[in-house]
């Protein structure tokens, strides 16, 4: 999502209130033009001086001003002919393996070639059509991502489970909103080993000051939400490991913060990782595969579960990690 940092100058001795301030900034400052119908109604995140604040609170001099904010939606999300890799599908829902590269539904800078895109097709589903002046409320972002009650990150790949109807919709969302009704089950090859080969890690997950497109892992505080990871090392390549990761709750980058967080970063991560030098992994893509998923369907009276193979991907480097540095099992 867009955004921007700004901070009150040290001179500015007006009584304003945010949103009037900011609309009266130029264009060239901000990167684009805010006026306050968009700052009412595309907000998603705003913070003054790292604290969640309102349209309506008085700017003062000094402050710093973090703002994001969700694009128009685009008038029209088209069904997309892509092929898809279903695991497993019924009247009430489609379990897929969604590819690497793959976004999940429509968003600001990828409106096209997603996961919703080609479910549309795939069901057979009309073009959504809606007014690209409506405000962005919650019911209008629901429109532009039929289906979809979870999601994975862009360049993770592995089972993502999407309803068919509007029921079967309702009946995930309040599974995935139990997290202990379900289990979802990764495997990540990491850069480096943890002091402890198996734990539970518990933090919350906060916006990293210093870089609001990351975010971070902090204890001891209130701030930002909780999130819980259970992690193993089963297997151990010379300076790397190889992972099996379940969270019990679904944070933004979660894994990737807390493997961070852990000392071990996830190899090929663009945003959290730190390569080893001479590596020689230097371009390999996120190693974060979503392998398995435990969850009841309204189809079913039990518990399912769907599991993604091992990506390709993952063997090749597998096969890398053998030949140069052999595997070592992860106990101790």
């Amino acid at each position: 999502m867009p955004y921007f940092n700004l901070r009150v100058p040290a001179d500015f001795s007006e009584s304003i209130r945010l949103d009037k301030y900011i609309a009266s900034l130029p264009p060239e400052s901000l990167g684009t033009s805010m006026n306050r119908s968009k700052l009412k109604n595309g907000v998603t995140e705003l913070l003054v001086n790292g604290k969640k604040s309102k349209m309506s609170c008085k700017v003062r001099r000094g402050d710093e001003i973090y703002l994001q904010w969700e694009e128009s939606v685009p008038e029209n999300i088209e069904p997309e002919n892509i092929d898809l890799d279903i695991l497993y599908e019924d009247d009430c829902v489609t379990v897929l393996n969604k590819r690497q590269g793959m976004v999940t539904h429509p968003a600001a800078g990828n409106w096209n070639g997603t996961l919703v895109n080609a479910l549309l097709y795939h069901w057979g589903r009309q073009a959504i059509h809606q007014n690209v002046a409506e405000s962005v409320t919650e019911a209008v972002l629901a429109k532009r991502r039929p289906g979809i009650v979870h999601r994975l990150d862009k360049d993770t790949s592995g089972v993502i489970i999407t309803a068919k109807n509007r029921a079967a919709e309702e009946f995930l969302h309040d599974e995935f909103l139990h997290h202990n009704r379900i289990t979802k089950e990764y495997i990540a090859i990491c850069c480096g080993h943890p002091q402890k080969l198996e734990g539970r890690i518990e933090t919350q997950i906060i916006r990293d000051p210093r870089d609001r497109k990351r975010f971070k892992a902090v204890v001891g505080t209130d701030e930002g939400k909780k999130a819980v990871t259970i992690y193993k090392c089963f297997a151990t390549y010379g300076p790397f490991s190889l992972m099996r990761i379940r969270i019990k709750t679904g944070r933004t980058h979660q894994i990737r913060v807390h493997m961070k967080y852990l000392g071990c970063p996830i190899m090929g991560d663009p945003i959290y990782g730190n390569f080893l030098k001479g590596s020689p992994f230097q371009s390999a893509s996120l190693m974060l595969h979503a392998y398995l998923l435990k969850i009841r369907i309204p189809s079913h009276a039990g518990q399912m579960t769907f599991k993604a193979p091992v990506p390709l991907r993952f063997k090749k480097v597998l096969r890398t990690l053998h030949e140069r540095y052999g595997k070592s099992s992860g106990k101790k």
